[in-house]
């Protein structure tokens, strides 16, 4: 049976990536930041654990749970937008956001990719095309662009290091999706992202090099 992780599955994308592989027959791991949200995860089949991403013990931690698993996909999906101003940006909401969106990242994906390496399977982190340098039109949401260019750079030394090792990388941007970060007035559905991504990562060939996808495949510059 294959196996995904999927961290940060309380809701929207996260949520619904674990109803979507479970439906296929896919083993889910699932974790959540709440106790509450993990009892809902395992009550629909998945195997959950409580993870807080910006919490270092437990970042840890789940490296020590999950031990000798063999991962077909993993997905770290946790984020934040963060100040929906571009005023001047206070330091707490700089922290929050890069902690959230990068450090967590910069922890636990060597902690997850030797496992995906194990399976040679797809690790994939939900970025956004706002973290695209090449591709960039606008500077609104300035703090989240470079919390996501930041990912996206954190995400391509996984995959030297890792790719190597059988761990093929990604970096999605999921469409404009209509969650409580995208708003009601969003582009498409969860169900679509989220179906999108796992076409994608379903069709996408090995690579020792770190690739940058809109949900539906299309490529996105760097």
């Amino acid at each position: 049976m294959a196996t995904a992780l999927i961290i940060g599955a309380s809701r929207g994308i996260g949520h619904e990536l674990v109803k979507q592989y479970l439906a296929d027959g896919w083993r889910v791991i699932a974790t959540a930041r709440k106790a509450e949200d993990c009892a809902a995860l395992g009550a629909l089949g998945a195997e959950p654990h409580q993870l807080d991403v910006t919490n270092v013990e437990a970042c840890a931690g789940i490296g020590w749970k999950l031990d000798g698993e063999e991962l077909n996909v993993a997905i770290l999906n946790a984020g934040v937008y963060g100040p929906r101003h571009d005023g001047f940006p206070l330091q707490t909401d700089f922290d929050s956001v890069m902690h959230t969106n990068v450090l967590a990242a910069m922890r636990l994906l060597p902690i997850v990719a030797p496992m995906v390496g194990a399976a040679r399977g797809k690790l994939a982190v939900l970025s956004s095309k706002m973290g695209s340098l090449s591709e960039r039109s606008s500077a609104s949401g300035s703090l989240y662009r470079a919390s996501k260019a930041a990912l996206n750079s954190v995400l391509i030394d996984t995959a030297l290091v890792y790719g190597k090792q059988g761990a093929t990388c990604v970096a999605f941007h999921p469409g404009w999706v209509r969650t409580e970060m995208g708003g009601d007035g969003a582009d498409i559905s969860v169900e679509e992202s989220a179906g999108g991504i796992r076409a994608t990562l379903a069709a996408l060939p090995a690579s020792e090099r770190a690739v940058y996808r809109n949900y539906d495949g299309s490529g996105i510059g760097w």
